[in-house]
């Protein structure tokens, strides 16, 4: 098992959620950190038909086994079981490890139960400090960041099976769609469209949709953790700029196989495409693990001149250009960004460049080696 770059604490001094995709190793990391206590795992048939249909045989087995702490993996899938929850923490002052890949269903139905009494964590697929000296980037990209497929010598049929099953499990067996031919469709033009600028009626037309159904097929992304939106940036702007929001999937694997692109080599422009996500995942992974508040964000104008990713209120900008020769067109964003905002900080284009350099106007160019290296050692972002 690979040592996570999330930390939760040992022994965990108050209840707490542990979200994450499925397949991201969040069962594991509970069974290395939590060993000695107490698993109910709603993946197991007669534990989700007994507590479905009885949720107090959770007070009674606490109450008679004198539990101090319990692990509650799928919690999703008996969200009726978090008014026990409540009850427990609240009059035997029992501490709780619940594990989801989904807070669909749940949020739906306790939205704020635990608001207050439950810290929050989310673990993502493997980052480069967790692989450390075996971190592969060419890897990385044409695997993702699950940990048994990225470690797979043969990730296709693991990647389709990966797909099916969420399509199986996650969306018809919950009843998220009415159809799933559609949402399969969508699938794939989502896939097509990673880090690109979420068009809603294109996207519609082609899987012969509404609009308002293409937006509640990706809230089902974000829902199940699939992915997210990169809202733009848009404090304070001088000039007409993009406001709608881009979509990255949580794992470049899954997008690769959704759109089936194949291959990829260094220099095409679906490796570019996958580098950006791969960006982006290094740098949400950061923020999350480290509990920093900064949000991410793009910035683009009108004009089409952006930056990849800004976080906070312009602490840093950061362009994913996957190039081994940074060119004066790879800086336009960068050096627009600083006329719209001159207080910005550090500006940085993660490259394919071997050495990491300087250049006159201050924009950094960094190496793929000396990136990870100083994000995860808190290096890039000022504080």
């Amino acid at each position: 098992m690979y040592e996570r770059a999330l930390k939760i604490p040992v022994p965990a001094p108050r209840t707490f959620f542990l979200w994450g995709p499925r397949q991201v190793g969040k069962s594991s990391l509970l069974r290395y950190l939590f060993p000695e206590f107490p698993v109910i795992q709603l993946l197991k048939s007669e534990e989700f038909a007994t507590f479905q249909a009885e949720p107090q045989q959770l007070r009674q087995r606490v109450s008679k086994n004198k539990w101090s702490f319990v692990v509650i993996d799928e919690i999703q899938k008996v969200p009726q079981l978090l008014d026990e929850v409540h009850f427990l923490i609240e009059e035997h002052g029992t501490v709780f490890a619940l594990c989801g890949s989904s807070a669909r269903k749940v949020r739906a139905g306790h939205a704020n139960l635990l608001g207050g009494r439950a810290l929050r964590f989310q673990l993502s697929g493997l980052v480069s400090k967790e692989l450390g000296k075996s971190f592969d980037l060419e890897r990385m990209i044409n695997h993702g960041y699950l940990p048994a497929i990225y470690d797979s010598e043969d990730p296709a049929p693991l990647l389709r099976s990966y797909c099916a099953d969420y399509l199986k499990e996650e969306i018809f067996a919950e009843g998220l769609v009415r159809k799933l031919q559609p949402f399969s469709r969508f699938l794939e033009a989502a896939a097509i469209g990673d880090t690109e600028l979420t068009a809603f009626d294109s996207i519609a037309r082609d899987c012969g949709v509404s609009a308002p159904t293409v937006k509640s097929y990706y809230q089902i992304l974000c829902d199940t953790l699939l992915g997210r939106f990169l809202p733009a940036y848009t404090f304070r702007p001088k000039r007409r700029q993009i406001i709608g929001p881009k979509f990255y999937f949580a794992d470049v694997g899954v997008v690769n196989q959704l759109s089936q692109r194949g291959l990829l080599k260094a220099r095409s422009e679906l490796f570019g495409k996958a580098f950006e996500n791969w960006v982006h995942h290094e740098l949400t992974c950061w923020l999350e693990y480290n509990q920093r508040s900064e949000t991410l964000a793009f910035w683009r104008l009108t004009t089409g001149v952006e930056v990849d990713f800004i976080v906070g209120h312009m602490k840093c900008a950061i362009e994913a250009k996957a190039s081994d020769r940074i060119r004066a067109d790879h800086l336009k964003g960068l050096r627009e960004v600083k006329n719209e905002y001159p207080t910005v900080g550090r500006r940085i284009v993660v490259s394919l460049e071997e050495h990491s350099r300087t250049l006159e106007d201050g924009i950094v160019i960094l190496s793929v080696a000396d990136f990870i290296d100083e994000l995860w050692k808190g290096k890039i972002i000022n504080n």
